[in-house]
């Protein structure tokens, strides 16, 4: 009789699901690019300092390093806590002025989750500074649904931002997290990136600042248009 060979590939449930914000969970109508501006403008008076910057998926400290870089202002801790002071009062302005609302879908899928038999913690990773997160988040009063997260303040690669991410993660469910029981959900390249770097699973969302095709060279997990198109149920059981 011929041998019957049995694969059987270990099933992991998602404990852990980790956003990014900007294009992922909501849009601002540009303003966080616009207090980047007026920030550098009103505090070191360049105009246009935020001319030729690819803010995408970016954390908020390297944008600004680069910033001062570029117009030749020295990249001190002062000037940091001069900039970023001046930036989170022209975001908190500048965000009931500028359109802007929750992605579509998000609602819904944060809703899955919370409901799910064995519902996910549900944290954050962003290149925002922590405050800068918390004041667009409110904004749209989405801030209170997450539970933990990490943050430009916590270091200005968005790899090992990641990775103090997963580590919150693990201390607030007593746990050590198994990569394949972590989600990241994320709208660029560098999105998928970081997840990879921590070897989670990754659910890219064509909603901010990539297109569909140049997301799916990067092999994400799963890949949507916005998140209408997956229900939380098919995403947290890993395979």
């Amino acid at each position: 009789m011929p041998t019957v060979v049995v694969v059987c590939y270990a099933s992991f449930v998602i404990r852990l699901v980790l956003f990014d914000i900007d294009g992922t969970l909501i849009r601002t109508g540009g303003a966080g690019v616009k207090a980047f501006g007026r920030a550098f403008e009103t505090e070191f008076r360049v105009t246009n300092g935020t001319a030729q910057i690819k803010f995408a998926g970016r954390t908020d400290t390297g944008l600004v390093r680069e910033m001062f870089a570029n117009h030749r202002v020295e990249a001190t801790q002062e000037n940091l806590l001069r900039f970023f002071d001046s930036y989170v009062f022209w975001l908190d302005y500048l965000l009931w002025n500028c359109g802007g609302g929750v992605v579509p879908g998000v609602w819904e899928f944060i809703k899955g989750l919370r409901g799910a038999p064995q519902p996910p913690a549900i944290g954050l990773l962003t290149g925002n500074i922590r405050l800068g997160a918390e004041i667009k988040l409110r904004r749209f009063e989405l801030w209170e649904l997450f539970q933990t997260g990490a943050f430009a303040d916590d270091h200005e690669d968005r790899n090992q931002i990641a990775a103090i991410a997963r580590d919150r993660g693990s201390r607030l469910l007593d746990s050590d997290l198994r990569s394949e029981e972590i989600l990241v959900v994320g709208d660029t390249p560098r999105d998928i990136e970081c997840a990879r770097a921590i070897g989670a699973k990754m659910l890219a969302v064509a909603t901010g600042g990539a297109k569909a095709d140049e997301l799916r060279v990067h092999k994400p997990d799963w890949l949507v248009g916005d998140l209408t198109e997956v229900a939380a149920k098919d995403v947290l059981l890993s395979r």
